[in-house]
């Protein structure tokens, strides 16, 4: 209730009395009125532009567009767009101009964003990104209007880019790690921003403009980090499915001596239009996992993101082949390594990791153990209980109702293929998960159990997609850290 009181506000006063007249809302009516977010005030306090989300039944997706209306009320002008999703609007330092990051593809929500300028007393609409592979994350205004800057995904890393307005021209000002959140002063040419990597948790950071002179502001964790042996991410690539390169992470174990041979834990990204990026995680931490005497690899398979819209678009509706391929092709390079121990291998994975995870179960028997974290077991069961139907719908070309939609999600389904299960697997599911409901880990363990194959169940009554309390991320590092340990037995705890 809180979200309509916002667009009551923004929209200019109470409801007239006819209204309040009505009959209580509905369904239908809160989606109709959709969501608020962003809300941003021209510079002469003239307008308020903001963005508004309204999931749509009808198309299984959900739809943010960006709006204007005047601070003392009055119409509504939606900004033109095109049939993907825009958000984040921000106001030209002189007001006159509003830019803004735009979709072009309907329901898709890992999508390349493209910064888009609009002036509103002419009505134009100019791309400033139409030709880059890349998406823009995050961006700001600098202080004379010429340029912005801007965050960018970008083969594991996230930097951060210059481009002028006016010719379009990119400038790299900022990279290694993982850059984000730029503000630029209004005076004094200078860029501050949140920088982290695997080997330091967030810092507050300065730059100049041009990149130059950039330097920590703050440093809370320097005494603590001085305690602990971090080595850096190494990159490593090979050549995955159809002959394209792919790139992966990996990090060593504390005291790491290159004349052993360590046990392997391989870690699979969710989204799974997403990357595992050089950045302090608060769970999937490479340096905890790798704290136990394990070598840790992460591979940026086919469907990442910041290697190329075409290389993200590539998993759609081929979850259990291209990746597949990736994986395999990329744990074939990690075992040539000499100190991997190719007999003691692991996986763990979350979301479409843990998907992949069951979907190893019944592929290969190339790992000892298994870790498998809100994966989804049966696209078909996972479609009617998620509260994104926008997001199989795409992903899989419909819903289970057309015929091959359905067929695409019975063929990359790991519920099809659990006779093939005998890797010892430990499946964690909160049970207020409704992005991938808590049946889906249900089901997974149930045939685990039928099978009696070694299996363990770890259950969050209160945490959903993700463990977010301290205390129950702890039991969840506890408890998947004993049971890597329970079938890859490291040398060196």
């Amino acid at each position: 209730m809180k979200r309509l009181a916002c667009v009551v506000l923004l929209l200019g006063g109470a409801a007239p009395a006819s209204a309040q007249q009505r009959n209580p809302l509905t369904v239908s009516d809160l989606l109709s009125v959709g969501v608020v977010a962003d809300p941003q005030i021209s510079p002469d306090g003239k307008y308020v532009a903001f963005t508004v989300s309204t999931p749509s039944l009808e198309e299984n997706r959900n739809v943010s567009r960006v709006r204007i209306v005047a601070a003392d009320g009055g119409a509504v002008r939606e900004v033109p767009g095109v049939k993907g999703s825009d958000r984040a609007p921000r106001w030209s330092p002189d007001g006159r101009r509003l830019a803004y990051l735009a979709m072009e593809v309907p329901g898709f929500e890992a999508d390349r964003q493209q910064v888009i300028v609009y002036d509103p007393a002419a009505g134009t609409r100019v791309s400033l990104t139409p030709d880059w592979p890349l998406s823009v994350g995050e961006f700001a205004w600098a202080p004379d209007g010429r340029s912005i800057v801007a965050q960018v995904e970008e083969r594991g890393e996230i930097s951060l880019y210059r481009i002028d307005v006016a010719t379009r021209r990119r400038t790299r000002i900022v990279h290694g790690g993982m850059n984000t959140n730029p503000v630029v002063a209004s005076r004094g040419g200078y860029l501050v921003y949140l920088r982290q990597s695997a080997t330091a948790p967030p810092e507050v950071w300065r730059a100049r403009l041009d990149g130059r002179d950039a330097r920590p502001l703050t440093r809370v964790n320097a005494e603590l980090l001085a305690r602990l042996d971090l080595p850096p991410l190494r990159r490593f690539g090979f050549t995955g499915a159809q002959g394209d390169s792919v790139f992966g992470w990996t990090v060593m174990p504390p005291g790491f001596d290159s004349t052993r041979r360590y046990p392997l834990v391989y870690l699979i990204h969710g989204g799974p239009q997403s990357a595992w990026i050089d950045q302090w995680h608060q769970r999937w931490n490479y340096h905890l996992f790798a704290s136990r005497g394990y070598v840790v690899a992460a591979v940026n398979f086919h469907g990442s993101t910041g290697y190329g819209q075409e290389f993200t678009n590539s998993i759609s509706r081929n979850w259990g082949s291209l990746p597949y391929e990736d994986l395999m092709k990329g744990l074939d390079a990690l075992v040539r390594f000499p100190y991997v121990d190719p007999e003691k291998l692991g996986a763990a994975g979350a979301s479409y990791g843990g998907y992949m995870i069951f979907w190893l179960a019944g592929q290969t028997d190339r790992f000892r153990t298994l870790v498998a974290h809100d994966g989804v077991f049966n696209p078909v069961s996972m479609f009617g209980t998620t509260e994104e139907l926008w997001f199989p719908t795409y992903e899989f070309g419909g819903t289970p109702l057309d015929p091959e939609a359905r067929a695409l999600m019975e063929r990359w389904s790991p519920a099809n293929h659990t006779a093939k299960w005998s890797t010892p697997m430990l499946v964690v599911h909160g049970q207020q998960d409704f992005r991938v409901d808590v049946s889906e880990g249900y089901q997974a363990f149930t045939a685990l159990q039928l099978r009696n194959v070694p299996s363990k169940f770890l259950y969050f009554p209160d945490e959903g997609h993700w463990v977010l309390k301290p205390r129950n991320r702890m039991l969840w590092w506890g408890t998947v850290l004993d049971w890597l340990d329970t079938y890859l037995n490291p040398a060196t705890p």
